[in-house]
């Protein structure tokens, strides 16, 4: 019989309320994410102490993450160096969540899960990823299985539902192309 936590992490239908060792490993997340949320913000120490007992696939070079901060497993969760994560960002990382080198997420983010299915107890989860180089406005939500291109800006309160390709300004409801944004220091 196949684990529920090696179906979630191949992204199959799972189900995390029964499987305790899913159950023990969120439990155990979200203590780590109180803390952090608790500590005060000129402890660096502490704050920076509890991000890699909590994110063990994080850059030593990640400039900041601000509280509150959530996720679910944080053991899925990669993040470049030179990246900001602004205050409420919740990484619903039950699927490889990655965010590229020096990308700039806004406040009020989310990066949830699909939950078709969730009547019956079940969620999947796919990965998310952000190339480099990305900005990322405030109160803005990615969905399962998108990758946002290199160089690329979503604009706030922004539904991203599809892939965005690289080097363009992108924001709506569903979240669409604008324009294509020229700067010759990006190699995109």
């Amino acid at each position: 019989m196949v684990a529920e936590k090696d179906k979630m992490l191949v992204g199959e239908w799972y189900n995390a309320n029964f499987d305790k060792e899913l159950i023990d490993e969120r439990t155990y997340a979200k203590d780590l994410c109180f803390k952090l949320n608790q500590t005060k913000p000129s402890d660096l120490r502490t704050r920076r102490r509890i991000l890699r007992e909590l994110l063990q696939n994080v850059d030593t070079d990640v400039i900041e993450i601000l509280s509150p901060f959530m996720v679910d497993y944080g053991y899925n969760v990669h993040i470049g160096e030179g990246s900001f994560l602004n205050h409420n960002i919740y990484l619903m990382d039950c699927a490889k969540i990655t965010i590229g080198k020096n990308c700039f997420i806004g406040p009020n983010c989310g990066f949830p899960l699909i939950v078709e299915k969730r009547n019956e107890g079940l969620e999947m989860a796919k990965p998310i990823e952000l190339k480099n180089n990305i900005w990322i406005g405030g109160d803005v939500t990615i969905l399962p299985g998108v990758t946002i291109g290199e160089g690329s800006v979503i604009g706030a309160k922004s539904l991203v539902s599809k892939d965005i390709p690289a080097g363009v300004l992108a924001f709506g409801n569903p979240c669409r192309v604008v324009k294509h944004i020229i700067d010759k220091s990006l190699s995109i």
